[in-house]
């Protein structure tokens, strides 16, 4: 006689949104490498610079984000993550973690900077804790997931689609477009913050760099001393000029 072993098929997880009590022990979550606060801030630096971040954003490096899945309560800290519009949060008080749907919109980019140390970043584990690509994807449902190893250069970028992720192609540029900021993604080699090597980059929809602060202000420089150039060259023009008319028997003054 044949046995037929017949597995029933996993339910979806039963997910709620409630937001942490303020006593709640947040895991402490190290951060594998010091490179990382570097790529989360400079994505940031020139969104801000560029006026695109408005009071309601929430962008963040290793800030917990909460769901509870199944009773049971599960945070996990992107090393970098952007919320589009939130409810107003108290002034003076300080964000310790963020509830999507409790309290504003669901991240609508999550990423994750691999270092020597591989965390989970691929981890599809449908069980508590959960793998973080099955958080993101099947309990945040995030629409946008990027894994960048920035040693290797190699940037991953994962849209929701029908809700699974797949990885998404890159423009003739090597961009990647970001529906949700209207921007495009892409690796730049260059040196920031005594870091030599792959930095993750904004582009607009015309191509152009957002800019860093160091690099605007390079920029303004460029432009005073251009400007100073022009100021110097029209003064030898006319003098130069002057020097002709007196040649001329002409007083420039009576001009």
């Amino acid at each position: 006689m044949t046995i037929l072993l017949i597995q029933s098929p996993q339910l979806p997880p039963t997910v709620t949104w409630e937001k942490l009590p303020p006593d709640f022990e947040l895991p402490d979550e190290p951060v594998e490498s010091n490179l990382q606060p570097l790529l989360a801030a400079a994505l940031r630096e020139s969104l801000e610079l560029a006026g695109l971040l408005l009071e309601s954003v929430i962008i963040a490096t290793n800030f917990g984000i909460c769901a509870t899945v199944n009773g049971k309560t599960v945070v996990k800290a992107p090393d970098w993550v952007y919320v589009p519009a939130t409810k107003p949060f108290p002034n003076g008080e300080s964000r310790r973690s963020y509830t999507p749907c409790a309290e504003g919109d669901r991240p609508s980019i999550v990423m994750e900077f691999i270092s020597a140390t591989e965390g989970g970043e691929y981890s599809f584990n449908p069980h508590y804790p959960y793998g973080k690509w099955y958080f993101y994807e099947q309990i945040l449902k995030v629409p946008t997931y990027v894994i960048f190893h920035p040693q290797l250069r190699v940037l991953e970028v994962y849209h929701l689609v029908d809700g699974k992720y797949q990885l998404a192609s890159p423009d003739e540029n090597r961009h990647y477009w970001i529906e949700s900021l209207g921007l495009f993604l892409g690796e730049w080699l260059g040196k920031k913050s005594k870091y030599d090597g792959c930095w993750l980059r904004w582009w607009d929809r015309a191509g152009n760099l957002l800019l860093w602060g160091s690099e605007l202000l390079a920029q303004e420089r460029q432009l005073v001393e251009q400007e100073r150039q022009r100021a110097e060259q029209a003064e030898e023009k006319s003098v130069r000029l002057a020097e002709r008319l007196r040649e001329m028997g002409i007083d420039p003054a009576d001009i």
